[in-house]
């Protein structure tokens, strides 16, 4: 009856490897699979669909901003994901963490706070605004 959605959050464009380290901001768009290290920023190109993923050897050391984050590995800085952000049981946030939805496992650790992006209101229609406003 209730399943987990265990998919993969989007294919992999970019792969870091395990033995790889990176002193910089990266900059990607579609998917970024990192097994090694990343002593700065990760950001995304904006698209919905964008997606990152940390493996339990992964480390960046600055802060993500992804739609989709799939995280088993560290983070020593904030997550800003407007999509859905997935902990794995090794994981390890040391920050704030910005989601749209979330799913955490058992042991995942986060240093820092949980804070739900929530959608904007749609701003009203000018006929609404109008009806109201001739209301007596």
């Amino acid at each position: 009856m209730f399943q987990r959605d265990t998919k993969p959050t989007g294919r992999i464009d970019i792969l870091i490897g395990k033995s790889a380290s990176i002193q910089g901001d990266i900059d990607f768009a579609g998917g970024l699979h990192l097994d090694g290290r990343v002593a700065g920023n990760v950001r995304a190109d904006g698209q919905p669909s964008s997606a990152l993923s940390v493996s339990d050897a992964g480390c960046i050391e600055g802060s993500v901003t992804v739609p989709n984050v799939s995280l088993d590995g560290t983070v020593k800085g904030d997550i800003h994901a407007s999509g859905r952000v997935v902990l794995g049981s090794s994981a390890n946030v040391q920050g704030d963490v910005h989601y749209g939805s979330i799913e955490t496992a058992f042991g995942a650790q986060i240093r820092g706070k949980l804070v739900p992006i929530v959608p904007a209101p749609a701003p009203a229609s000018v006929a609404t605004q109008q009806s109201t406003e001739s209301a007596p």
